[in-house]
């Protein structure tokens, strides 16, 4: 990502304000859709989607929040897999005039785990404080998912009336790999009820700021793909009072050593090319010429390795494997029998699993540690960013921040956009969330967003999903 950008931004809100980052604002709602977003927000923060208690409840007071506000009980339809009665889906239809097939937005309710012992707050209780939103889930993705539902309460209340169907998918499990219980479920069992012309997912893109300035609008078109080995090895053990040469866990840490120094060969998409071409003009002297060259083909080596220093570019160039878990032993005063390593894989869109497993198994350069495959990785294409859409996508960001840079981007990390794309329905990640580069705090301790960012991201979910309501 970049680190030097300053384009003019024009003040479009009535009043000027400032955030808890500084940056100027853009626009945000009426006061009372505003108050209405807030709220839903606190209520969906409270609700605890984790994977041990699912979002049945969540979607089901959805449902009813949708329902008084007009949308008829047939177009509000809450989905479980039998076995999964906790993991419950609310599909929401706003009837168009059947001009085109419809639109359909993704957002997922569930959020990882979080213990009130880590957080300086509860985090299942929406805090603001000193311009801030605190909660879990308040970046990933309740925010959105309050910014979805507020759109169509106030679209409703409005009587919009698309040229196409307009569909929300309010999802499950995405945190845990979604790969059962939500889109996944819904397009192997409902595929009549989500399937679309293409889909706009809010758990992805959106504006990236750094030292309180605006720096791009990014739009994902893929994502790398998520993949798990399994590191193991076992030894005799024995008495601790007996160390010998042959020990488990020593065996898999020298392993894990080389492997820390491993760097995969740099691989480019159509996309991190286009994405390192726009972002080069934000920068100057020589990363800027840098970026320029790993965009050629081929991809200039010496441009890559310097590239590679900063941790966000490098995780655009390459797979890339961590270490994430370990494990080893059985009792203090045992020698160990086995020790066990998990490798977490994100690997570059055209890699493959068992290139990956060739390379740590070559990396490791120890017949006695075992690798395996956890489970097959899911494979998902790019979605080609076509003018219609840049178009539409580009006119709302500028209509809420004039001349911020659209930059098209791939995701180090998944989402429920996979499996969309694996069926055949163009995704585009295009939250309108603006978080500071340097401070993600998405799956992490004292999560937050920005009062005013929260409020923009409304505002422009709202005018997004009017301007894809059209027919062209």
């Amino acid at each position: 990502m970049p680190i030097k950008c300053r384009l003019p931004l024009i003040v479009l809100s009535i009043v000027a304000m400032q955030s808890a980052t500084g940056a100027a604002s853009g626009p945000v709602p009426p006061e009372a859709d505003r108050e209405l977003a807030r709220s839903i927000l606190a209520e969906l923060v409270q609700i605890d989607t984790t994977h041990e208690h699912g979002s049945t409840r969540a979607a089901e007071i959805m449902r009813q929040q949708l329902q008084a506000a007009g949308f008829p009980s047939d177009d509000l339809v809450l989905l479980a897999p039998e076995d999964k009665p906790t993991k419950g889906n609310l599909i929401v239809r706003l009837h168009g005039r059947g001009r085109g097939r419809p639109i359909l937005y993704l957002g997922h309710l569930d959020v990882v785990e979080a213990r009130r012992e880590d957080w300086s707050s509860d985090p299942f209780e929406l805090l603001q404080k000193d311009g801030w939103f605190y909660g879990r889930g308040t970046e990933d993705m309740k925010d959105g998912d309050a910014a979805l539902m507020e759109t169509l309460i106030r679209l409703k209340r409005e009587h919009f009336r698309p040229a196409r169907d307009i569909i929300v998918a309010f999802t499950a499990d995405e945190e845990a790999g979604g790969d059962a219980n939500g889109p996944a479920f819904l397009l192997r069992e409902h595929r009549d009820l989500i399937d679309a012309e293409m889909v706009l997912n809010l758990d992805g893109g959106g504006g990236a700021l750094q030292n309180d300035e605006r720096l791009f609008f990014s739009v994902g078109t893929s994502e790398k793909v998520y993949v798990t080995f399994t590191l193991e090895t076992t030894s005799p053990g024995g008495h601790g009072s007996l160390p010998g040469p042959d020990n488990a866990i020593y065996r898999l840490a020298h392993g894990l050593t080389r492997l820390e120094a491993l760097r995969f060969p740099v691989m480019m998409t159509d996309t991190t090319r286009a994405s390192f071409r726009q972002l080069a003009p934000l920068h100057s002297g020589a990363e800027q010429a840098d970026m320029l060259a790993v965009a050629g083909s081929p991809p200039d080596p010496g441009a890559a390795e310097r590239l590679s220093q900063t941790v966000r570019l490098n995780a655009q160039l390459r797979t890339t494997c961590v270490a994430t878990l370990i494990s080893g032993g059985h009792a203090e005063n045992a020698l160990p029998q086995r020790a066990k390593a998990t490798i977490q894989c994100r690997m570059m869109p055209g890699d493959t699993a068992q290139n990956v497993q060739a390379l740590l198994v070559s990396t490791l350069d120890d017949s006695a540690i075992h690798v395996s495959l956890d489970a097959p990785p899911i494979l998902s294409p790019e979605s080609p960013l076509t003018a219609p859409v840049l178009n539409k996508v580009t006119r709302v960001v500028h209509s809420m921040w004039p001349g911020v840079p659209i930059v098209p981007t791939m995701a180090t990390g998944f989402s429920d956009g996979r499996q969309t794309r694996n069926a055949g329905m163009p995704t585009y990640d295009v939250s309108g969330l603006w978080n500071d580069v340097n401070d993600n705090r998405a799956h992490g301790r004292d999560e937050r967003i920005s009062v005013q960012a929260f409020d923009e991201s409304v505002e422009y979910t709202y005018k997004l999903m009017k301007a894809f309501a059209s027919a062209r």
